[in-house]
């Protein structure tokens, strides 16, 4: 009887001793919160494990989209100026070319002391004319034909491409295959194009050759 009494005292004190920590616990837990909530502080969230959630700050993720736009305008600068650059080299070569091309494309032609220059054709009559003349300069006897040409042999024979050509002043056409006429006047007729003296008149080209015979040198530029 004795060791029941002793029992049930001992348990009753064990209950006694749980509710009183119990309450110590969760008196310091709000005097904590009490604490916290005065200093004007938030509290922490805590997870169901007794951790708390990893912080996200604000600050941090304006600074990372600062940098990724930082860099991204950075790329896209970078892109302008290399199609800048490349846009002005296409365009330096393009011109480049195109005073290649001019200058491939031209013959001097001169008389006593006057030169003058001419635009070629394109076709296989003005390309065989150009490799005659790389060999170097053809100097021709032109005779002065009804008032309206000059024209004299080359002394050999070139591909023809005639077709109906109406001259004028300038025109440089190949006649026959075999002869270079030089147009101070107008005229109709089957003919190959060679090119053409541009921004001349027909008295500027008979002032400079004359109205008679005249030796002529045709050179390329």
């Amino acid at each position: 009887m004795k060791k029941i009494v002793a029992s049930l005292v001992f348990t009753a004190m064990l209950v006694s001793l749980t509710a009183c920590g119990s309450k110590t616990d969760k008196d310091a837990e709000l005097t904590k919160e009490s604490a916290v909530m005065e200093s004007g502080g938030v509290l922490p969230v805590i997870e169901e494990d007794g951790t708390e959630p990893e912080k996200t700050g604000s600050a941090n993720t304006e600074a990372e989209e600062n940098a990724e736009n930082a860099m991204e305008d950075a790329v896209t600068d970078s892109v302008n100026r290399e199609s800048a650059a490349a846009d002005n080299k296409s365009a330096s070569e393009e011109a480049e070319r195109s005073t290649d091309h001019m200058e491939d494309n031209t013959m001097k032609i001169t008389a006593g002391d006057t030169s003058f220059t001419a635009t070629l054709a394109d076709n296989s009559s003005v390309e065989a004319l150009k490799e005659l003349l790389g060999e170097g300069p053809l100097t021709i006897n032109m005779n002065d034909y009804a008032g309206m040409e000059k024209v004299g042999p080359i002394g050999t024979s070139l591909p023809r491409n005639d077709e109906q050509i109406s001259t004028g002043a300038g025109d440089i056409i190949l006649y026959q295959g075999n002869s270079l006429v030089i147009y101070y006047d107008t005229n109709s007729w089957d003919f190959t194009r060679i090119g053409k003296i541009e921004g001349v008149t027909g008295e500027e080209l008979l002032e400079a050759f004359g109205d008679g015979n005249v030796t002529v040198t045709f050179s390329l530029e």
